[in-house]
């Protein structure tokens, strides 16, 4: 590859709460990346969310929309505030900050959500189950679908016969189905190989749909084990053996609950990174995690979830597989010896740090390689 196709538009979205601490960490890391693996980068600052109702009176503007599609990947922090006080939560919900982030989901594109469950050796302690089910090893994706259900649904509320009804639709098309089908199974492709669609199937037509064309999909991978499992049972699944699942695909609405739960097998929500794709290579990457304005501005905040999406952004959209390793191998050998406060247990041998520090010590293991 040529020096100039390793030069590369990274969209930044700060945004609210403790995002703009995490971002500062993570392109700190990513900064060290680059000078170490030789690739150039153009930030280019966008605003979302709060940020940019304070700024524009909107959650998501065009001028956001057009920089972020000028760009090979967009890197954002959390976005929102707390809704029992924030005056963003006063007006109505298309003016919201996650008004925005489903906004820029749609006008990207972004079809696919990515999020990473790993427990790494050193967070067993942290892990809530109990040691035996730690010990038999925590690394599993969930993809959920993004851009229909439920959440993109027709909604409205009516009065009949005097009393208020609302409606939310959840509808999908087998296209839209496939295509994320298709991105399940390639992933699994690159990993051990077993896929579990996660649905409602005995309830809800959404749901058979979803069965009927994962299996018509599934004829075109016969290297990759396939298996069904209704949302309840997952739920509990994901607690009782998180082990023995490795891609697991669903709809919009269960993957954004159990993406959640699955975060708290690996110690804290605050290690685990995201990645929303679009077709081709585009994407957009953000923890998994909220804004926590409860701690924001205290260096408190864990960075290493925004820092390990900054490794899925070099390896899925930016192609600089090596770098995105050295990010994973860093952030390892950096909770060895220290911890933010949601990783910290007593007598862990480990120091207590910072958000800054974290991200400090992250980039300096990257650079002394």
């Amino acid at each position: 590859m040529s020096e100039k196709e390793r030069n590369y538009r990274v969209g930044v979205i700060r945004g609210d709460g403790i995002g703009p601490e995490i971002v500062s960490e993570a392109l700190r890391v990513l900064d060290a990346a680059s000078e170490r693996f030789g690739f150039r980068l153009e930030y280019v600052p966008m605003d979302l969310g709060g940020c940019s109702i304070d700024k524009y009176g909107v959650p998501l503007t065009e001028e956001t929309i057009r920089l972020a599609k000028s760009c090979d990947a967009v890197l954002m922090g959390s976005i929102g505030g707390d809704p029992r006080t924030s005056p963003w939560y006063q007006l109505e919900p298309s003016k919201r900050p996650e008004a925005g982030l489903l906004g820029i989901r749609k006008a990207l594109g972004l079809f696919a959500n990515l999020r990473f469950s790993v427990l790494y050796d050193d967070l067993k302690d942290a892990c809530p189950l109990r040691k035996d089910i730690a010990d038999e090893g925590i690394d599993f994706v969930i993809l959920r679908e993004l851009t229909g259900g439920l959440y993109f649904g027709e909604k409205k509320t009516e009065t009949i016969n005097g009393e208020e009804r609302a409606t939310d639709v959840l509808a999908y098309s087998a296209s839209e189905i496939r295509r994320i089908a298709v991105k399940a199974y390639d992933t699994a492709m690159l990993r051990r190989r077993k896929l579990t669609l996660v649905d409602k199937a005995n309830v809800l037509e959404s749901s058979r749909l979803w069965r009927k064309v994962v299996g018509e999909v599934a004829k075109d991978y016969p290297q990759v084990e396939t298996d069904y499992m209704y949302v309840d049972n997952a739920a509990m699944q994901l607690i009782r053996r998180p082990s023995q699942f490795d891609v697991v695909l669903t709809e919009n609405m269960f993957g954004d609950i159990l993406s959640d739960e699955a975060s708290m097998v690996t110690g804290s929500i605050g290690m685990q990174p995201s990645a929303s794709l679009a077709e081709g290579t585009f994407g957009l990457y953000e923890p998994s995690h909220g804004s926590a304005p409860d701690i924001a501005g205290t260096d408190k905040a864990n960075p290493l979830a925004t820092i390990l999406s900054v490794a899925c952004m070099l390896r899925y959209s930016l192609g600089e597989e090596e770098a995105a390793a050295a990010i994973e191998k860093a952030v390892i050998e950096s909770i060895s010896r220290i911890r933010t406060q949601d990783l910290k247990a007593e007598g862990d041998g480990t120091r207590l740090v910072g958000c800054t520090e974290m991200g400090s010590y992250v980039a300096g293991q990257i650079s002394a390689v």
